[in-house]
């Protein structure tokens, strides 16, 4: 298959966005959130469809899975990010030199946007939103586990395109097989940015392989420490919801660390885990102390490989450490910089955590849950970044933008 023709048209619709007022735009993506929820039946048989492919224990199960509730939550999210300001046009810098050159820095897009994701089709709608938004076209290669879901979110999205008159290649879904993937990595000149969306081991492959720049949506391990003066109420909620809220996601809770000086605390603060069937894996001394409450066929000898693991389902590592320090090593050395937490009433404790932590997204006394583009104000997310170069953490609409330098002068040459 020729896939190049899919990049060609994409490149030329990307020519088309710049015409696109923000009036219409906004207009576009409140249609296509009515039209989702007007579909919901035809994208839920095709989702119940991929759904069968699937093992129900397999930890993207969840992701892949669609109702008439995440369906109404995927059209509020495009009517938010339709709500939102738009991130283009804005004057970044505003300077007249000494030879009365005139110049600005000028947010734009960054043109044409691959996204690689697995089972989670509610990316599809998500990313074309905020591409849409910033006047960006959109490449998605979705996962052979969501092929007819993805298909029937993209037909939807189609069809409001063409009634109101704009070219459909603004958003592009490539076939699921694995040369498309191929040709999307090496889609030099045509697709501006890569997004990898998944398993670690995708966003190590396409990191690995791509041609292009690639902004990396990271695993997370994720880890919440309970110090020395947390408030036992406060981190049973903080450690419960963190933990058990939507298991399948990488914002949920991956290890605990206690201060050894609470350890009596311990069984009190995991207690909520045990009726939420959390399997733990708990140290030497942690297990000491859970062995008396925590039920048996629920509580295992930790190993080494279970802290640094992302575990994406009910299991939960468990360490004690000495002080904060111990706890700020151990995070350093375990944690993917994604989102870490501390449960703390110590104002010193919590000012030291959150300055030293290196990752996307730092708490003091409340749950890693909200590491969402949404839940920070953004409307949806296109991934969550670990790295540093460009964006970092919920990548929302300015994150999928750049910018240029517009220069106006009367005649003036360089020396």
């Amino acid at each position: 298959m020729d896939y190049k023709q899919y990049f060609e048209k994409a490149q030329q619709a990307s020519r088309t966005m710049v015409s696109l007022a923000k009036e219409t735009i906004n207009t576009v993506l409140t249609d296509v959130a009515a039209a989702l929820v007007a579909n919901a039946d035809e994208i839920l048989t095709e989702n119940v469809k991929d759904l069968a492919r699937m093992p129900i224990e397999d930890p993207k199960y969840d992701r892949l899975k669609l109702s008439k509730d995440r369906i109404a939550d995927i059209a509020n999210d495009l009517k938010n990010v339709a709500g939102l300001n738009s991130p283009l046009g804005k004057i970044l810098s505003d300077k007249t030199l000494d030879n009365q050159l005139h110049i600005q820095k000028v947010s734009v897009p960054l043109g044409v946007v691959g996204v690689i994701y697995e089972a989670r089709p509610n990316v599809t709608a998500d990313v074309f939103s905020l591409c849409f938004k910033t006047g960006n076209v959109a490449v998605l290669k979705g996962g052979s586990d969501a092929e007819l879901s993805n298909l029937a979110i993209t037909k939807v999205i189609h069809g409001v395109l063409k009634k109101h008159g704009i070219n459909p290649d603004v958003l592009t879904l490539l076939p699921a097989d694995r040369a498309a993937t191929e040709a999307l990595l090496n889609a030099r000149g045509f697709v501006d940015v890569l997004i990898p969306r998944g398993s670690q081991s995708l966003i190590n492959y396409v990191r690995e392989n791509s041609k292009i720049p690639v902004i990396e949506t990271g695993a997370g391990i994720v880890h919440t420490y309970f110090d020395e003066s947390g408030d036992l109420e406060k981190g049973k909620a903080i450690i419960f919801n963190a933990k058990t809220r939507r298991v399948s996601v990488c914002n949920s809770l991956d290890c605990v660390l206690i201060h050894a000086n609470r350890l009596t605390d311990l069984p009190a603060l995991l207690s909520p885990l045990a009726k939420g069937d959390v399997e733990l894996y708990a140290d030497e001394q942690s297990y000491g102390v859970l062995k008396a409450t925590y039920p048996a066929k629920l509580l295992n000898p930790a190993k080494p490989e279970h802290f640094g693991t992302e575990f994406l389902s009910l299991k939960l590592a468990v360490k004690v450490v000495e002080d904060l320090t111990a706890a700020l090593n151990h995070i350093a050395d375990y944690s993917s910089k994604h989102s870490e937490a501390i449960i703390s009433e110590d104002v010193a404790n919590i000012a030291q955590f959150l300055n030293e932590v290196d990752a996307a997204a730092v708490y003091a006394n409340a749950s890693t849950g909200f590491t969402d583009g949404a839940q920070f104000g953004l409307g949806a997310e296109i991934g969550i970044s670990t790295q540093k170069l460009h964006a970092r953490g919920p990548m929302g609409l300015e994150e999928l933008t750049s910018y240029k330098w517009v220069v106006r002068g009367n005649g003036q040459v360089r020396r």
